[in-house]
């Protein structure tokens, strides 16, 4: 029952999930977004597999242009998700300007942000959540692949309490993990203690006898059908991230480790297998064709959304986006312990086209009070559109590029490719927490060194390797180091450590040297005790300093091959 201050609360938060005047409520009321409309599906079969990933701690409604560029190499070239805009609605038959281009592409995105307005939230998800539960109540089963304890400012500052406290809420079966494992080794236990539900990582032991850590898979009974869920972390964590937060674990892709799971499970009885991965896209689709025995595979860590299934040889693979953008459904019919039929949906959140479910909207509440005074300070305007996503250059980083050389006195900035991190059209207020949206994790010290020019290009030349490795196995993910006040080549179809030529500083044109020493500024640098102030606080005093941010387009980088 609730109470008078429990009423006024889920008012409160209710309120706050409101969508702004011209939005997506303008479109609803035409008929084009309906809740009704994004819950309806035709099921079959006994298990019904809900999953998210990357949802990067996002518990509010936001904006999110999904990538106009994204590359790849080798077998991959031209295969989802390396096909953006136009060309992916033509693959997918979307119909550019309806709502779901808007979801699924970056055509047009600041003028159909007007009118379909935000996604996500999570009071939004679990009333989808809670809605398909009661229609399917013995045959659901909620993963979520990870990254989701790190990227806003409440879970900076609760150090990822809040996102445990909200999962649990939502009725989160099982999870994987990756930026989970930046808040240190101490403290992801302290949090999986608090979790009720399984924490799979089976790919991660301890580094002198390579014992597990964490449990590998978990069992569930769904429709009278034996599920196992098996947990991959993504696997270069040691690499991607700091070590010294996790001395004592490895990680890896570790094939055959996988291999060996799937077949335990299959000895131990199950019906159907479900890999939960923070992988990355083409890393999963090479493991798909090369392990035996998957029947599902869920892919994290690239932030791909694709509305279709990608089958690999019998494997179902399924890419749910991310920041809580989206909700995949997938039903499956199982006989003879194989898949027999299925049904899929990509369920874009629409904010306001959707009711906020009151109890997790009270818990959002609760989790951001102490800091909705911080979180709402307005920084400045944008007369820009800001976004983070590409694989070369975003807004949001040129904005950060450009707050590090001069609030740090530099000549050259580096701003690590992040993919996550909301967007804003323009004319957007830019907020306290939209800054860290951008730069929230545990590591946030903003250096200023020197580095001579052959250690610029060997950054660059070893973080482009990592993204267009023509072998999936060594790509670790993420975008391109984002780089301001210099311009360069990049091919991506030579090999490591020829890729980049032409370095050019973009104050006087020119040559960066590679035995010549620069000023350069970075953050979010691995190394234990790197010294500098919080690139939050960098980024932020520029913003306050300049007031309105209006971005030209960025054509110092040449992309050759693409």
């Amino acid at each position: 029952m609730l109470t008078r201050r429990d009423f006024l609360q889920v008012a409160a938060a209710t309120a706050a999930f409101a969508g702004p005047l011209g939005g997506i409520s303008h479109a609803a009321a035409r008929g084009k977004i309906t809740q009704d409309e994004l819950l309806k599906f035709d099921s079959t079969g006994q298990v019904t597999l809900l999953n998210f990933t990357d949802i990067h701690a996002q518990l509010m409604p936001l904006y999110f242009r999904e990538p106009s560029v994204n590359l790849g190499v080798g077998e991959v070239h031209g295969l989802p998700p390396h096909i953006t805009g136009e060309a992916f609605l033509k693959m997918f038959g979307l119909q550019a300007g309806t709502p779901e281009a808007y979801a699924l592409s970056s055509t047009d995105f600041a003028n159909l942000s007007k009118d379909y307005g935000r996604v996500g939230g999570l009071a939004h998800m679990a009333t989808l959540v809670k809605a398909i539960r009661a229609e399917r109540p013995n045959n659901t089963l909620l993963i979520d692949n990870g990254d989701t304890w790190q990227g806003s400012y409440t879970a900076l500052k609760t150090r990822g309490e809040d996102m445990v406290k909200a999962m649990n809420a939502l009725g989160v079966d099982a999870m994987t993990a990756h930026w989970e494992f930046t808040h240190g080794a101490e403290r992801v236990k302290e949090l999986v203690d608090m979790l009720e539900f399984p924490f799979l990582c089976g790919n991660v032991v301890d580094n002198d006898f390579e014992e597990p850590v964490f449990e590998s898979h978990a069992y569930f009974d769904r429709g009278g059908v034996k599920v196992a869920v098996i947990g991959q972390a993504f696997p270069y964590t040691p690499v991607a991230n700091p070590r010294f937060m996790i001395p004592e674990w490895s990680f890896g892709i570790r094939e055959e480790t996988v291999q060996e799971h799937v077949t335990k499970a299959r000895d131990e009885g199950a019906d159907l297998v479900v890999l939960a991965s923070h992988d990355g896209f083409d890393v999963d689709r090479k493991l798909a064709s090369r392990v035996e025995g998957i029947d599902v595979l869920l892919t994290g860590h690239t932030h791909d959304a694709i509305p279709d299934v990608i089958k690999v040889k019998d494997t179902l693979m399924v890419a749910s986006g991310s920041h809580g953008k989206f909700l995949a459904r997938l039903d499956v019919k199982v006989e003879n312990k194989k898949v027999a039929d299925y049904r899929f949906k990509l369920m874009p959140v629409f904010t306001d086209a959707i009711t906020p479910d009151p109890e997790m909207a009270k818990l959002v509440h609760q989790i951001r009070a102490p800091y909705e005074k911080d979180v709402n300070k307005v920084l400045g305007r944008t007369d820009s559109l800001l976004y983070r996503r590409g694989n070369f250059n975003g807004t949001f980083d040129d904005l950060i590029c450009q707050s590090i050389i001069e609030e740090r006195d530099c000549q050259i900035s580096l701003s690590p490719g992040f993919r996550w991190g909301s967007s804003l059209p323009p004319g957007s207020d830019i907020l306290v927490e939209h800054v860290y949206h951008q730069t929230g994790i545990t590591y946030p010290a903003c250096y200023r060194s020197q580095m001579s020019g052959k250690t610029i290009k060997d950054i660059l030349e070893d973080v482009g390797d990592n993204l267009f490795n023509p072998d999936p196995y060594y790509q670790q993910g993420g975008d391109m180091v984002r780089v301001g006040g210099m311009g360069f080549t990049f091919n991506i179809h030579e090999k490591m450590g020829s890729r980049v030529s032409d370095m050019t500083l973009l104050s006087n044109g020119e040559k960066v040297e590679a035995s010549k020493d620069y000023t350069v500024g970075g953050w979010a640098s691995v190394n234990e005790g790197t010294e500098g102030p919080p690139i939050w606080d960098v980024v932020s005093d520029y913003i306050q300093r300049k007031k309105v941010i209006d971005l030209p387009p960025n054509r110092s980088i040449k992309v050759v091959g693409a």
